[in-house]
């Protein structure tokens, strides 16, 4: 086995933002570990429970330890409970790759799950990649960017959501649809916001248009910053429609001022903006909300939780309610609301509803080194969403499914017709 050293786990990590100092001696051989006892299977999360994203992490946490918690008191997985080892990265890469090492070396987790974020996932990546004789697979990021599902990087992780890639072509051809082509850009300054930008340039190529303004933020902004420079820039640049790339706070901040200055246009999201928490931002600040979102349209990777006619929404509705699960105590450090139920929260609970399928596959003995077969071995599997998963060698990606989303009586509803509504 190929000896991982503190050097060269330290050089997959750090990236732009400097080198690491961790506190974990890498040269111990993680591959020692199992993940598993005889009682418990580990796997471990790292994603943001602060700071002006923890909404994401948060939700995502509940939804999949509902499931999870039914699972366990039902026996677990063939008599072993499942274990959710958690840490806190706040949306930022360098505490997520000390999480991830330490989850790896110390914790020596079965597998990875859940992380939140591209900016943190794609500095995870080459630290997977130098701990590949392992077999320690990312199972189900919160992110539909590109680097966990290609190569050099794709073959260490399983994903089950639609891509950024989908999401903003979807979003392109539903406003090119209604002649709204020129369309501007409001993203974050990151690998989150270049993956979605890169997508709608893409998109747009098909069009033979470009992008017609761009505006960017800077990761970590709260709804108290002033994007009124950002929506002047769109404004001046005539966009027809705006594409944001950004989570809740960030873009409720945009689009508030967007709509202050004038810029009367169709705003779109991508589904890991965080929708009730952008939702509720505007809601709680504006005497007529109604205002700042009849305009606002986002993409999202699961079904409607509103719509009880789809199986796994009504087990989802149900299991977060019997449990209403809450995250660990002491990564919170700021007031945080949970909502009764979200699309952050029910992609949780179907990623860790195929998780345990995952795990059921494996038999009474689950190994690392069997993970890939067991995955593989998921064709046309009825997740309850109404449209079957599957996963091979070439296809790493359980749905492809995008849903479109509008506000009305204070709350996101499906999409049908884009031209009666813009």
């Amino acid at each position: 086995m190929k000896r991982v050293t503190r050097r060269a786990a330290l050089g997959a990590g750090a990236g732009a933002g400097g080198f690491l100092v961790l506190p974990w001696s890498l040269s111990r051989a993680a591959g020692n570990a199992a993940g598993f006892t005889d009682t418990e299977i580990v796997l471990g999360m790292s994603a943001a429970f602060s700071g002006p994203s923890r909404g994401l992490g948060i939700e995502l946490y509940r939804g999949a330890v509902s499931y999870f918690t039914h699972v366990n008191r039902a026996g677990g997985v063939g008599g072993r409970k499942i274990v959710l080892k958690t840490y806190d990265d706040g949306y930022q890469p360098n505490p997520s790759v000390e999480n991830t090492v330490k989850l790896i070396v110390n914790d020596r987790v079965f597998a990875l799950f859940g992380y939140v974020g591209t900016p943190t996932v794609t500095r995870v990546l080459p630290l997977l990649k130098k701990f590949q004789n392992e077999k320690t697979f990312l199972f189900f990021p919160f992110t539909g960017a590109q680097p966990q599902r290609q190569p050099p990087y794709g073959e260490f992780a399983f994903n089950l959501r639609a891509s950024y890639r989908q999401e903003t072509e979807g979003l392109v051809d539903n406003f090119v649809s209604i002649g709204r082509k020129r369309i501007g850009m409001f993203y974050q300054a990151d690998a989150y916001g270049r993956s979605g930008w890169a997508g709608v340039r893409r998109a747009l190529k098909k069009y033979d248009a470009r992008i017609v303004g761009e505006a960017t933020y800077r990761r970590g902004q709260k709804f108290t910053s002033i994007m009124r420079r950002q929506a002047e820039i769109l404004k001046a640049a005539k966009a027809e429609a705006v594409i944001c790339i950004g989570a809740y706070a960030a873009c409720a901040a945009f689009l508030r001022d967007a709509v202050d200055t004038g810029l009367r246009v169709p705003i779109a999201n991508l589904s890991f903006v965080g929708s009730e928490n952008l939702l509720k931002m505007i809601a709680e600040s504006q005497d007529e909300p109604r205002r700042y979102t009849e305009l606002l349209v986002n993409s999202q990777v699961v079904p409607s939780y509103e719509d009880d006619s789809i199986p796994a929404v009504r087990e989802y509705r149900e299991l977060m309610r019997r449990y209403n699960p809450q995250p660990p105590k002491e990564l919170l450090k700021e007031s945080y609301t949970p909502f009764d139920h979200s699309f952050v929260s029910l992609e949780g609970f179907l990623d860790a509803k195929l998780m345990v399928e995952i795990l059921r596959r494996m038999g009474d003995r689950p190994e690392r080194g069997r993970l890939e077969s067991a995955v593989f071995s998921v064709r046309n599997f009825d997740l309850g969403v109404g449209v079957p998963v599957s996963f091979s060698a070439d296809r790493r990606q359980g749905l492809d499914r995008v849903y479109y989303t509008v506000v009305d009586g204070g709350r996101f509803v499906p999409l049908d017709d884009w031209k009666g509504r813009f």
